[in-house]
């Protein structure tokens, strides 16, 4: 299997938050295999979303069912070294602010923003830390399953103090349980009989609504979410979709989202022109637009500053041919704030 690197990402250089470093894109990812052939129309194969940077398609997104299940799971992927991330601390999780960065996102944030997704469990569940803006808000956990995110806004998923470790440019740092994927297998502890050791679900069932985060072995960002999944599952898409290590984010309906964003050239993110990965989740692309969100998020945005091909590409006019936005719009928001 891959060997895990311990940072797979952009050098940072001394750029500032989400500055471009001169780099090529990453290929974009091959089509994925069906666990249960025949695929059904669209498994597998990828779609662009969101808006382009600088003329390229920085996310890509598509379903997938898991193995012994006939329900679709999503799954984004994400080009890290043309998107940048950044962390948005909850008043719930992990509370303790006032924080810079928190909902509603702001204009100028929405002004480059591609995607967002949900976080982790409260942290009296999270059996790990949590460090933002420099500030340590719960002590960080030798071992834990760790979102990393650096100075430059690129982004690294792994065991703390094994594959990632405390730098003088990680940013934010977010751990969540055990890691689910490691050395691109799923980990002894994803296929635990005791389910309940991640997480507790509504209707105590082990197949529940989950999400996961990983990272290629180019260092690729990776979303997975679906319903009725249990935690094996959810760590054979994230492998299956090319994750050398991986972590499962929050669970149960009300707290799993992923939303694109693909406004008009030179206008703002917003529920409006938002679009849901899957379109049964409960919350939706205004969800990240709303002061009552209490959960962390994590926002991925377009780097600043144009790529040599992109001025190339300007400069002869062209213009990316690829379908558009295959997600679901969300429609007008149907759903109640959740309680717990």
């Amino acid at each position: 299997s891959p060997s895990p690197s311990p940072s797979p990402r952009i050098p940072v250089g001394g750029a500032s938050v989400g500055t471009y470093v001169a780099a090529r894109r990453l290929p974009e990812p091959a089509p994925l295999a069906a666990f249960s052939p025949p695929a059904l129309p669209g498994e597998g194969s990828w779609q662009p979303a969101g808006r382009l940077v600088e003329e390229m398609p920085a996310l890509y997104e598509t379903t997938l069912r898991p193995p012994g299940s006939s329900e679709l799971a999503g799954v984004a992927w994400l080009d890290t070294r043309l998107l940048a991330a950044r962390l948005y601390p909850g008043d719930i999780s992990p509370s303790n602010g006032p924080w810079l960065y928190r909902a509603p996102i702001r204009p100028s944030a929405a002004r480059s923003l591609v995607a967002a997704f949900n976080g982790g469990f409260k942290m009296v569940e999270a059996d790990g830390g949590f460090y933002a803006h420099g500030k340590v808000v719960v002590p960080l956990r030798t071992g834990s399953a760790s979102l990393v995110i650096y100075s430059n806004g690129s982004v690294n998923v792994g065991a703390w103090g094994r594959d990632v470790t405390m730098t003088r440019d990680v940013v934010d740092v977010r751990q969540n349980l055990v890691p689910l994927v490691a050395g691109g297998v799923p980990t002894r502890e994803a296929s635990t009989a005791y389910w309940p050791a991640w997480g507790s679900t509504i209707g105590n069932v082990a197949s529940q609504w989950r999400s996961g985060l990983g990272v290629t072995a180019d260092g690729a960002l990776v979303y997975v979410a679906g319903p009725r999944l249990d935690p094996l599952q959810l760590a054979q898409l994230l492998v299956r979709a090319g994750v050398v290590r991986g972590m499962q984010l929050d669970i149960n309906p009300d707290w799993t989202v992923f939303a694109s964003f693909d406004p008009a050239a030179g206008s703002l993110a917003s529920p409006a022109n938002g679009t849901k990965l899957l379109p049964t989740t409960v919350q939706g692309p205004w969800t990240f637009f709303e002061s009552w969100w209490a959960r962390d998020f994590v926002t991925m945005s377009a780097r600043s500053g144009p790529s040599p091909r992109a001025r190339a590409e300007r400069s002869a006019a062209t213009s990316c041919p690829c379908r558009r936005g295959t997600g679901f719009r969300s429609g007008p928001r149907t759903t109640s704030r959740p309680t717990r």
